[in-house]
């Protein structure tokens, strides 16, 4: 930035007759912004991959965002159907990071997984209080591991120990799910229903139960969350009581529907598989389908839960790079997350500097203009003239 206003200082004026290509280069408008970017190459020092790995990915998908509401801007997207929206992510994402739990854990971040098994009443069976101690009862990762195992040899069939008591009713690599299957209802047909719901017949009425069960307990951790982040906006709550109310409960059912519906969902279309899929197809392809169905459910979160869904596809892109080192896809190159990096940051700031508005953070855009010397200030207001619909700038 500097070199930049030096060169176009009338002191320069020699240099510049002298040097006219490179005079061009150095003063050109994106000079600054690529030039801030290489100090991107720093990341390099750092030791820790993982950390890289997410830096790189966060700047990459926050570049895409703004050059999105830069041809927005531009008016690309004026005709755009109403249903369209960043909401579309989550369920290529949200079939990804299914698949990835199921059968490529080590590269599926473990937290979500947690929280999925904390939150999937009726699919996951718990050991009961009375089993006794000194039998083995499988874990909930066992569990899964076992549905991946089910998924690669075809979706087996049922045979109940209770009408067959002297056939062998599963194969030797499910042995350890021997504890949940061997009690199911002999009415089940499907070995993944016997393992999932193995007290009740009926795939239907265990999707049902699920809700009754999981929904009030995500809708209170959800009341809880939202009520503590809305204690700094105490002064609309003061002004209008039953607005801010209405709007905290809306909120609340909102993101409770779309998280519970996101898991039972996924859980339960593996049921609907059964019933209409044969029995050989799509045999390990299903999980991402059952993810994207469940994915849909962030429809109702579409106008507010932008941040969420880029989260998650940030999430899932981790993952899918992971899964594919893993299975040889494709090869890492030698400090390619500090390459990408280094050209999301020049993306970013190109676009900084030709449109400040498709930075939609005001926050982000004073952030970008303290890295290239230009102090805490915001852009879009200064090259504006006023601020966006927020008042900050942000759309």
């Amino acid at each position: 930035m500097r070199i930049r206003e030096s060169l176009l200082s009338n002191e320069a004026k020699s240099f510049r007759r002298r040097n006219p290509r490179i005079s061009r280069s150095l003063t050109s408008r994106l000079a600054p912004a690529i030039g801030s970017s290489l100090a991107g190459f720093f990341l390099a020092v750092y030791p820790g991959d993982q950390l890289r790995i997410t830096m790189a990915i966060y700047i990459f998908t926050r570049a895409l965002e703004f050059g999105h509401n830069y041809l927005e801007e531009l008016g690309y997207f004026k005709n755009r159907p109403h249903w369209f929206g960043s909401w579309l992510l989550m369920p290529v994402a949200c079939g990804q990071l299914l698949h990835a739990f199921v059968f490529d854990r080590d590269c599926f971040p473990a937290g979500i997984g947690n929280y999925i098994m904390g939150n999937s009443p009726e699919y996951i069976q718990t050991r009961p209080a009375d089993y006794p101690s000194s039998l083995k009862w499988p874990d909930t990762y066992e569990i899964v591991d076992s549905l991946a195992e089910i998924s690669r040899q075809r979706w087996p069939p049922f045979v109940s120990p209770i009408l067959f008591p002297n056939s062998e009713t599963l194969p030797r690599d499910l042995a350890s799910i021997t504890a949940i299957t061997s009690p199911a209802h002999p009415a089940i047909k499907s070995l993944s229903c016997a393992l999932l719901h193995p007290q009740d017949p009926s795939c239907l009425r265990t999707y049902v139960q699920y809700w009754i069960q999981a929904f009030p307990k995500v809708a209170r951790f959800f009341t809880m969350f939202f009520a503590v982040m809305s204690i700094t906006k105490y002064k609309a709550f003061l002004n209008s009581p039953l607005t801010s109310l209405n709007n905290l409960a809306k909120r609340v059912l909102r993101m409770s529907l779309f998280i519970s519906g996101s898991i039972g969902t996924s859980w339960g279309s593996i049921c609907l598989f059964q019933n209409f899929f044969p029995r050989t197809l799509l045999t390990t392809q299903r999980w991402f389908l059952g993810g994207f169905l469940g994915g849909l459910w962030s429809y109702l979160e579409r106008k507010g839960g932008r941040s969420n869904f880029l989260y998650c596809s940030r999430m899932s892109v981790d993952s899918l790079w992971k899964v594919g080192v893993k299975r040889g896809w494709w090869k890492g190159v030698r400090n390619g997350d500090v390459l990408l990096f280094v050209l999301s940051l020049a993306t970013v700031n190109v676009l900084y500097e030709i449109a400040p508005r498709s930075v939609n953070s005001g926050v982000a855009r004073k952030g970008l203009g303290v890295l290239r010397g230009e102090g805490w200030v915001d852009r879009a207001v200064v090259v504006g003239g006023e601020k966006g619909k927020d008042g900050t700038g942000q759309k």
